[in-house]
């Protein structure tokens, strides 16, 4: 295939591809050492210090201890099992501690937690926040009741428009009203460095599809010395944290994108905001009527969030992938239910800027010579759409 018929993928916050290296480092788990790390033979053995290694690589990209690292399933798991087992742990402990805090721009898997905690007895309230989906700290300070908080869970950067939140005063603040502070930075691990002890958090959730490693994995950093009730039960493994057989070649995968990313980061980071930065100047120079989302240098430079005035964006994903571009409404999650977006609403959007938006998010692998195939594709067809509108643009 030639690269002016090559799909064009501009969907890299939903999932990235998997780098070569990690292909390779994931083949002989697949193929030949194939064993339960619970078992007691060679295979197994081989297993068991293959998945203790990994530990240590993913824990060295967050400056965490290898022991402080529970594999999980991925970002959703790692979430849940963070919320719902600090939380239902301290109540348990002290039924007094039954507040949990968490953003109103979360991921829905945070929100869909705390929302199974409220069902069972939890006040959970949610920080508001800024056209530009920061979260401010006083707006944390205002939201904790008086008596304490037991839970703080926000993101450390936004999966739709990019925005990096305050975690480190985040986190202060939390501590200081005796609280813990978990941070689901699934969209910012990779793209900025993130160190739990820099920032303080008491724990930390992590995915590695984010950063070209294999689907179905994740981790929930877990600071040392704290305990959590397990929301999986059986064997046992990950300390008791997590049970289930461990997803061998996946971790390895996962450790590996880990150790790719921590020695290029600086590299990755430089180009992505450049490549960010072109595609954004070609878009608002190249379609009358557009705006870019979250304008703020306090964001991921992977993520480039769009609002067409006129388009319907489930439209405009469609006609994109129809041209061989792959390209999204928002998160993933949300747009397969084809509801409008809770970040965007919470961020002050009109009907017709919820319906009208477009995230568009790079990866290592683009190039600007995709950029400049797509910004023509893209014109013609919100030109197009813009004169079946159903929405009146004088407004």
């Amino acid at each position: 295939m030639d690269n002016m018929n090559k799909p064009i993928y501009l969907d890299n916050a939903a999932s990235t591809p998997l780098l070569d290296e990690v292909t390779t480092e994931i083949l002989p788990y697949l193929k030949w050492l194939y064993g339960n790390p619970s078992s007691l033979h060679r295979l197994g053995r081989e297993s068991f210090q293959a998945v203790e290694k990994a530990r240590s690589r993913v824990a060295s990209l967050i400056g965490a201890k290898k022991k402080e690292i529970v594999f999980t399933s991925g970002g959703t798991e790692a979430n849940n099992l963070a919320i719902k087992g600090i939380s239902s742990r301290l109540k348990r402990l002290d039924p007094k501690r039954n507040c949990v805090i968490a953003s109103s721009i979360e991921h829905e898997s945070v929100l869909g937690a705390v929302r199974d905690l409220e069902e069972n007895g939890f006040n959970v309230l949610l920080v508001p926040t800024t056209i530009n989906g920061r979260i401010e700290p006083e707006n944390l300070k205002k939201t904790i009741p008086s008596d304490g908080v037991a839970l703080v869970s926000i993101m450390l950067s936004n999966n739709e428009v990019g925005t990096i939140q305050p975690v480190k005063e985040l986190a202060a603040i939390t501590h200081q009203y005796g609280g813990l502070f978990h941070t689901d930075a699934v969209q910012a691990i990779g793209k900025i460095p993130v160190d739990v002890k820099l920032l303080d958090v008491d724990l930390l959730s992590m995915s590695s599809h984010k950063i070209h490693g294999p689907k179905g994995v994740g981790a929930l950093y877990l600071k040392e010395g704290l305990m959590l009730d397990p929301i999986v039960s059986g064997g046992g493994q990950e300390s008791d944290f997590r049970s289930g057989t461990e997803n061998v070649h996946g971790i390895i995968g996962f450790a590996k994108a880990c150790e790719i990313t921590s020695s290029r980061l600086e590299e990755h980071r430089a180009s992505l905001v450049a490549l960010r930065d072109y595609l954004i100047f070609h878009v608002l120079d190249k379609i009358p009527d557009s705006r870019v989302n979250c304008s703020t240098e306090e964001r991921i430079p992977n993520i480039a969030h769009f609002t067409f005035t006129g388009v319907q964006g489930e439209d405009l994903v469609t006609q994109l992938d129809e041209h061989g571009i792959a390209a999204s409404t928002g998160s993933a999650c949300s747009s397969k239910h084809q509801k409008p977006s809770h970040v965007l609403k919470a961020m002050g959007f009109s009907y017709a800027e919820l319906t009208g938006s477009l995230r568009l998010s790079i990866s290592i692998l683009n190039t600007k010579g995709e950029i400049d195939r797509v910004i023509p594709i893209l014109a013609d067809i919100i030109a197009e759409l813009r004169t079946h509108s159903p929405f009146d643009k004088s407004k």
